[in-house]
Formats: C-alpha cells, structure tokens, sequence
C-alpha cells in the first residue's frame, strides 16, 4: 500500500466509526497506535489540551480511562464536549473528532481496571492527579502505604477513576497528498445517518 494512498469519497464507509476501524487497523504496525489528543474546556470556551490513550474503539466512538477528578474530568463535568484527534504520521493520516462525552458505565470501568498492571493500579489511588504537589517523596509514600494496605489481595478500582466516551457527531479525515492537495472528507450526524462531504484542502 502506497504511503500516501488517495482518500476517495466513494469508497469512504457509510459510517465514520466503520471508516476509523479500517484505518486503525492499516496502522497496526505503528508505535503506539493508541495515542491521541484529547482537548477539552471550560464553560467560558478555554481550552486545554493533552495525550492519552484511546482505549476503547468501538462502532459508537473513542473511549478513555482517567482520574475523574483531574483538569480534563472537572472540565467534562462542567462542560461534557470535547475533540479527538488521532495521527498516523507513517501514512500521512489524521482524524478528527467532535462530539458529547459521557462516562462509562461503572461495570465497563471495572473490567479495564482489572487488567490494569498492578503498579498502575495502585498509581490510580496514589495521584491526586493534577493537584499541586507537595513533592516526590510524599507521593512515593503514599504508593508504599497502598502497597501495604492492598498486599496480598487484588486492586479494587478506586472511585475516582474510570472511563469516558466520545460520541461523534462530526468526524474528519484527512488524508495527505503532495503539493498540500491533501484530501478531506467530513462526516456530520444528520439524525440517524451520516452526511459525508469533500472539504478543500
């Protein structure tokens, strides 16, 4: 497959999920796959923007795992929308994103946690994440108190942390090719289907 494959409307999915599937795939070989950006903001439209992992892909949108207490949770509780988007820089490729965000039922949070390492697992109740520090020895300590308290059984999942996920209602792919004529194609929620469109690059 050439690096730089052309984008062609017609042979785009019906749906947007279905389309990521096929792209998500063709990226398998690329280092960490999962990675994406994720930005959200405040009610008064101040963004923030960070890294995380999309850990779950599925036909209803991209799902994560987090401290429901951090900047980006506080910013979805206030303000439940936010931007995805993912790049594969082996094959020129990125998509985007925009939609509701919602957690993910307790259940779900659950059974990703469970196949957590465990290090990560006691990580999860040892941060406060995003809160001011007091310094590195404070927060190793607090790890070798969990450690104690949790040794010799499993990790229960703590209670402020889990999973969201985003449910598209606009979704763009582009698709690089030369001299800047890239090639982009918008999918927009227009009731139960999807509208799809060509944009000049």
């Amino acid at each position: 497959m050439a690096r730089w494959e052309p984008l062609v409307l017609a042979d785009c999915a019906a749906d947007p999920m279905a389309q990521f599937a096929r792209w998500f795939d063709e990226a398998g070989e690329m280092a960490d796959r999962e990675a994406v950006v994720l930005v959200t903001a405040t009610p008064e439209g101040r963004p923030s923007a960070r890294m995380v992992l999309a850990r779950l892909v599925d036909a209803e949108g991209v799902g994560w795992y987090t401290n429901y207490e951090s900047r980006k949770g506080t910013e979805l509780a206030a303000n439940p929308h936010a931007a995805v988007l993912w790049y594969c820089e082996p094959r020129g490729r990125q998509v985007r994103f925009e939609g509701a965000v919602a957690p993910l039922p307790a259940r779900a949070s659950d059974a990703y946690f469970a196949t957590r390492p465990r290090g990560h697992q006691i990580g999860a109740w040892a941060s406060a994440q995003s809160r001011v520090q007091a310094s590195r020895a404070d927060l190793e300590a607090r790890v070798a108190r969990l450690e104690e308290r949790f040794a010799g059984r499993p990790v229960a999942r703590p209670p402020h942390w889990g999973g969201y996920r985003l449910t598209p209602a606009r979704v763009e792919f582009f698709q690089q090719r030369p001299d800047r004529l890239h090639d982009r194609v918008v999918y927009e929620r227009a009731g139960a289907t999807w509208q799809l469109s060509r944009l000049d690059p």
